[in-house]
């Protein structure tokens, strides 16, 4: 993979392909750097996260299939 960051002089820009891409599907991306809206990644692993997103029944009905689910 090639990844670079140019500032263009003109409305044209020009790209040289490596001999090994030839031939292959390639994606090439165009934006400007100081649009990009970056977000937080997610956060996982922490079972405290999920606290709260099922309502009672919800659990307890979660929980019995995780039950049948690991009796099969």
């Amino acid at each position: 993979m090639i990844r670079t960051v140019v500032t263009p002089e003109s409305q044209t820009v020009s790209i040289d392909v490596p001999q090994s891409y030839v031939g292959k599907k390639i994606e090439v991306l165009l934006y400007a750097v100081d649009e990009l809206i970056e977000k937080e990644p997610r956060r996982t692993g922490n079972a405290a996260s999920f606290k709260g997103i099922f309502s009672e029944a919800e659990a307890i009905q979660f929980h019995q299939y995780l039950k049948q689910a690991r009796n099969d």
